[in-house]
């Protein structure tokens, strides 16, 4: 990927041209290729190995029954008639059959369907789709490629390429450099041929020097390893990202959606208390019985902690939690069914009595209800006559770092959103814990009747409780609608979509699958704290990528200019490829090198490439007026081609350090060392050896020429920069 692409393509070919015609010291423009080639593919194999390290640290693990006994084994390890157990949480990764149990699948990332398919002993369930309740035994249909998923799309299991602002405004300057530098090179090169007195030798030479000129060589390269950098230092905070520039997306986030369950806090609760409603209920006999059979979840842990008693009811139905649910039951045979949810979803026509006290206890715990009913389970729906038993008291664990987290997303402006499925009032002391200031400003989800109600919450409020999958979804569609770069932190089945559909995606290693499956960045520790660390490296990698594209886009603006202009006139282009190897490496290799890997915390501001553009245009048209004026002063003083060409590479290096002065304020030390080490770079080049680079000695007459020049060029870049910015400011439309 870093050899065979089109700017070394064309690299290649103009060094083969300047090859044919016998100069073969213009050839050493290739050298800064094949230096930026291996230290691109270098840094990518670095990032690489790490990922892979990581990727297998987290990697999801087949819970398979061979010779009588469960085992997990890696994925690519499971074969056709393999005995697979799934669970809630887990993502469905081969075609099978269910053989025994029960489950509730989501296939959205298949179908685009949210809404929970029911399956039961002898159904399908497809590879990409993900388990949101129940347990089952399945047996092995297919795997690999012949998958359903995999026969659709190899990309059905994951989340949405969401592409990168500054990959796509590369994207944009590659596209119109490479539709451009063909033909002009072919017209350019009929025109220096043309000139009297110049022969194939010399129109070749300056045809290429016009064409390298207009390749940023090592842009795309440098952007690469950039990210491929961030990957690594990443890597030391136990945070996994699954594509290089996802880090790019956290630091350019607005809004910051947050599951309260797992995120704010670390995902157990603990057993508080049993408040009875009805005098006479056993509840440590029923509630060890609901334990003993219900999936394995935060609530049902903490309640086997607690009860434990070895009841033996024979089991009739069993309706597992879902989080479009809100409950979870059991039917038992001869003693009734029992369920456990949020009192909205449980008590239809709710008890003003019952909902006063489930209120009292929801301001300081998580408050679930105990209800029975004679009768069973009706399909997938709550049993009829239900009756409320008493309410069990739970308490969450908040994570010691969140606080220092939140308060930081504060000071960067970040807005955040509290997003929960847990009753509001749960939500909000949740919330208090926390220190945050958004604590008057909620909404009930449950209460919200439609989309479009949903779509107004979403813009009003802060704190959600009750919120169903689906609504978390149109949450953060909606930010984005209304400009927003929205990013969310979740770790549960119930966050998939909203992951999905989110700008930046992060989970939580000790989360589901498939909240893992579709977020770009997974926090392996699951420690919230990582998250300044990820936008500290998004900022440095942004911040540090636009202050290196500027320098390379001032040299393929002024080349690209110049190159039409000497279309009509009739004189030799001024420059030979190895003139501009020298330009290069001091005013754009060696400083973009430096200043892409410096430390940088700056806020993102503005548009990539607006920005880039901003900074690189006014030194661009500077260094065109420049070599322009010189081409006027060489005829009017007699200049040779050799004097002129020599001033014309010591402006352009000028604006070079100037310009890289300007984007290196203020300076720190490897700033001005690296002023320093670039300026005395260049001059021992010029000075020290004016043949290899096809230069003269410089004369007193031309050191006189150089300081007025120096003079017009700082004039003139300050008339640019002032003309481009009250364009800007006069259309601003053009420049968003």
């Amino acid at each position: 990927m870093n050899i065979f692409t089109l700017f070394n393509f064309l690299n290649a070919t103009l060094a083969t041209f300047v090859l044919l015609v016998g100069s073969i010291k213009n050839v050493a423009f290739m050298g800064v290729v094949i230096c930026n080639t291996l230290i691109g593919i270098i840094q990518e194999l670095n990032a690489k190995r790490i990922v892979d390290k990581l990727s297998l640290i987290s990697a999801t693990k087949a819970k398979v029954i061979r010779g009588g006994k469960e085992e997990k084994i890696s994925l690519n390890e499971v074969v056709v008639d393999d005995l697979v157990i799934l669970e809630s949480g887990n993502q469905v990764f081969c075609d099978s059959i269910i053989l025994e149990g029960s489950c509730e699948v989501n296939e959205s990332l298949i179908t685009g369907e949210s809404d929970p398919v029911y399956k039961k002993v002898g159904d399908e369930i497809l590879s990409g789709s993900f388990i949101v309740s129940g347990k089952v035994k399945t047996q092995v249909k297919s795997v690999g490629k012949d998958n359903y998923a995999a026969i659709i799309t190899s990309e059905a299991k994951t989340v949405r390429v969401k592409k990168s602002k500054i990959l796509n405004s590369l994207n944009k300057i590659i596209k119109t450099i490479s539709f451009v530098i063909v033909p002009l090179g072919i017209i350019l090169f009929l025109k220096q041929i043309s000139l009297e007195n110049n022969v194939l030798q010399n129109a070749v030479v300056n045809t290429v020097a016009a064409l390298i000129g207009m390749i940023p060589e090592g842009l795309i390269l440098l952007t690469s390893t950039v990210f491929a950098v961030s990957v690594i230092r990443l890597a030391r905070y136990r945070v996994s990202i699954q594509q290089l520039h996802s880090v790019e997306m956290l630091a350019r986030i607005d809004i910051l959606c947050l599951d309260k369950t797992g995120t704010l806090t670390d995902g157990n609760v603990e057993f508080v208390d049993f408040i009875k409603i009805d005098d006479d209920v056993n509840e440590r006999e029923i509630l060890s019985a609901l334990a003993l059979h219900l999936d394995s979840n935060a609530t049902t842990n903490a309640l086997k902690e607690k009860f434990c008693l070895d009841v033996s009811w024979e089991v009739d139905d069993i309706i597992p939690f879902s989080s479009s649910r809100k409950w979870s039951g059991v039917s038992f045979k001869k003693i009734g069914t029992f369920v456990i949810g949020a009192f909205e979803f449980v008590v239809k026509n709710q008890n003003e009595k019952i909902k006063k006290i489930v209120n009292k206890y929801s301001s300081n715990y998580r408050v679930l209800l105990l209800a029975k009913s004679n009768y069973g389970f009706n399909g997938r729906k709550l049993p009829k006559n239900l009756k409320v038993l008493g309410l069990i008291l739970l308490r969450d664990n908040i994570r010691k770092e969140a606080i220092k987290t939140l308060e930081y997303f504060k000071e960067q402006e970040v807005d955040l959103k509290i997003i929960s499925g847990d009753n509001v009032l749960t939500v909000l002391d949740i919330v208090r814990r926390l220190g945050l200031d958004i604590t008057n400003n909620y909404v009930d989800a449950s209460t919200i009747a439609n989309d479009q109600e949903m779509r107004e919450a979403a813009l009003k409020y802060d704190i959600f409780g009750r919120t169903n999958p689906h609504q978390k979804k149109i949450i953060v569609e909606t930010l984005q609608e209304s400009g927003k770069t929205v990013g969310f932190v979740g770790d549960g089945v119930n966050d998939v979509l909203a992951l999905k559909q989110a700008d930046c995606a992060i989970a939580l290693g000790s989360g589901s699958d498939a909240s893992k499956s579709v977020s770009e960045v997974v926090l392996l520790d699951s420690n919230f704290d990582a998250m300044p660390h990820v936008v500290h490296e998004g900022r440095r990698t942004i911040n540090n990528i636009q202050r290196s594209a500027t320098l390379f886009l001032v040299k393929t603006i002024y080349a690209t200019v110049l190159a039409i202009i000497f279309l009509f006139i009739n004189l030799p282009y001024p420059y030979e490829p190895i003139q501009l190897s020298l330009t290069s490496v001091f005013t754009i290799g060696i400083p973009a090198f430096i200043l892409a890997i410096e430390p940088n915390n700056e806020k993102v501001k503005g548009n990539f490439l607006t920005n880039v553009i901003s900074r690189a245009m006014p030194a661009a048209l500077t260094n065109v007026v420049s070599t322009m004026l010189i081409m006027i002063i060489g005829l009017v003083l007699g200049l040779t081609l050799k004097e002129t060409t020599t001033l014309s590479v010591i402006l352009i290096a000028f604006m070079g350090f100037m310009l890289l002065y300007k984007i290196s304020y203020p300076f720190n030390l490897v700033r001005k060392m690296l002023m320093v080490f670039v300026i005395l770079g260049f001059l021992s080049g010029v000075l020290g050896a004016p043949n290899l680079f096809s230069l003269t000695e410089l004369t007193l007459k031309l050191w006189i020429i150089i300081v007025i020049l120096i003079g017009v060029a700082i004039f003139n870049f300050k008339f640019f920069t002032n003309l481009y910015y009250k364009v800007r400011k006069k259309y601003p439309k053009y420049f968003e």
